[in-house]
């Protein structure tokens, strides 16, 4: 019965955290054929001219065609996952030192229609 009990009650435990809001990085992507993917799975891309890990440069046009990964209120960051403000205001999420994005053209789960592109643009792989 003792084994039960806490058995139990770290199953109680897990369900607390997982029903208290906090949302984590590996919640917004997965790994896809060696490419990081959003929750919808669609493929991520990384922007070459995106110098600096704090700052993201795709922005106005840019950011309509290459829409960035947004990371809510309530997200939190996590060991390679961070999260930036983007000149807009919003929050995006950072994987690595790399602003994450996916792209307008990609329609379905698993394109790639954005891959080197202007040979700035690349699928992010973990």
């Amino acid at each position: 019965m003792a084994k039960f009990s806490a058995a139990f009650t770290g199953l109680l435990a897990a369900a607390a955290l997982a029903s208290s809001g906090m949302a984590f990085a590996h919640h917004q992507a997965d790994t896809k054929d060696g490419v990081l993917v959003d929750k919808k799975g669609m493929t991520l891309y990384t922007y070459d001219k995106d110098t600096s890990a704090g700052k993201s440069v795709c922005n106005d046009d840019c950011a309509k065609n290459w829409p960035p990964m947004t990371a809510a209120t309530d997200d939190k960051a996590e060991g390679d996952w961070t999260i930036i403000k983007r000149d807009d205001g919003a929050s995006q999420w950072v994987y690595k030192g790399k602003a994450l994005y996916t792209f307008i053209k990609d329609k379905a789960p698993g394109d790639k229609t954005g891959d080197g592109l202007k040979d700035v643009w690349h699928v992010a792989k973990p």
